[in-house]
Formats: C-alpha cells, sequence, structure tokens
C-alpha cells in the first residue's frame, strides 16, 4: 500500500448551513447496527432529507446538481455531539474529499484526519461566501491548498489547519496501516522480538 501524501484537494463544492450540526443528524443511531462501514452513505442525513422533502423543499444532500461533489462547505461546531466515527466514514464513502468549516469537534476532526479526509476552518465571512459561490454555480471547481493554506473559489481565501494534522496530510502520516506495510520487515522483527506476540 502507497503512501499518499495529500496536498491539493479538487472538485466541485456542496453547501450545507447550519450550526451545531451532529453526529445523530449526520447519520441516526439505527443505522450503526452493521459490522462494516459500508452502505453508510446511502444514509447520509436521511431524517434531515426526509424532513425536508416533507416540506416541499430539497437538502443539500438530495440535491442532484451536488451529486458529483467532494468538497463539503459547513458552518459552526460540524460534528457535535457522540464520538461515533461512522458520520466522518459515511460523509468520506459519499466522495467527500475534504470539508471547509468555521470550527468541528474535536473527535471528528481526529476521526476524519484518519480518513485523509482534511477539515480546515475558514472565517464566517469565507464560509458564507464559499456557500453563496456553490449554491449558486455548484458546477464551480475550487481547491483546497494544504501547502499554500488557501482555498480558490473566485478569489483566493485563507484556510487553517492545526500544524500536526497539517504535516500527516503533506507528509502521508495520516496513513497508519500505509506506514506500517510500507515498513513490514521492521514490524516483523519488533513482533519477533515480543512474547505476548511471538511466544504463543
Amino acid at each position: 500500500m502507497a503512501i499518499e501524501r495529500i496536498r491539493r484537494i479538487q472538485g466541485t463544492p456542496l453547501p450545507l448551513r447550519g450550526d451545531n450540526i451532529d453526529t445523530d443528524r449526520i447519520i441516526p443511531a439505527r443505522f450503526l447496527k452493521a459490522i462494516t462501514f459500508e452502505g453508510l452513505e446511502a444514509h447520509l442525513f436521511e431524517d434531515d432529507r426526509q424532513q425536508v422533502d416533507a416540506e416541499g423543499g430539497v437538502h443539500a444532500f438530495s440535491n442532484l446538481s451536488y451529486s458529483d461533489a467532494s468538497i463539503l462547505i459547513v458552518n459552526a461546531n460540524f460534528g457535535c455531539g457522540s464520538s461515533r466515527e461512522h458520520a466522518p466514514q459515511a460523509i468520506h464513502r459519499r466522495g467527500i474529499r475534504a470539508v471547509i468549516g468555521e470550527s468541528f469537534s474535536e473527535i471528528f476532526f481526529g476521526n476524519s484526519v484518519v480518513l485523509g479526509m482534511p477539515c480546515v476552518t475558514a472565517t464566517r465571512e469565507v464560509v458564507a461566501h464559499l456557500q453563496n459561490v456553490a449554491q449558486s454555480t455548484p458546477a464551480l471547481e475550487i481547491v483546497v491548498d494544504l501547502e499554500t493554506m488557501h482555498v480558490l473559489a473566485e478569489g483566493t481565501h485563507p484556510i487553517s489547519l492545526p500544524p500536526a494534522a497539517r504535516d500527516s496530510f503533506l507528509n502521508g502520516t495520516w496513513d497508519a496501516t500505509a506506514l506500517l506495510l510500507d515498513r513490514f520487515e521492521e514490524v516483523e522483527a519488533v513482533a519477533k522480538r515480543l512474547p505476548y506476540v511471538s511466544g504463543w
């Protein structure tokens, strides 16, 4: 398994408005019974989508204009609530490769890092601009650049990411499995020295 370095994420945006969107709204608890994450993306925002549909509207994740979107744009405290990793898993499996928001729950942020899905922050004004751009021009390609720490979308806008997380994306250390496989001979050598691994 090759180590993947994540420097730039390019794609079309999906605007999701609202503060304090919690993990139970992202993926309702009744869909957590499966023993794998497979198929979770089909139930993203299931209850929210049904409610909006019943009111005659179209939820962002039901809107066909955003069916190929790979960059999610959210507001403040996204991913709050329970620590379920199913939430970022479902979002990632839907095809989202980066999230831009005002702020994120710490646990949601950490679970996203291990999937290779950067959650970068921007000011409320920048996020509002990006959501408006995404709403008016769904097909517009935008770029999240982790090297320059800017997002390019009808202008260049600063973004933030904790240094440790940024470094892990740039050098590929976000993927623990790939790191272990890349240095598997060293892993095997250590395992042979551990009696609780080799002594059974």
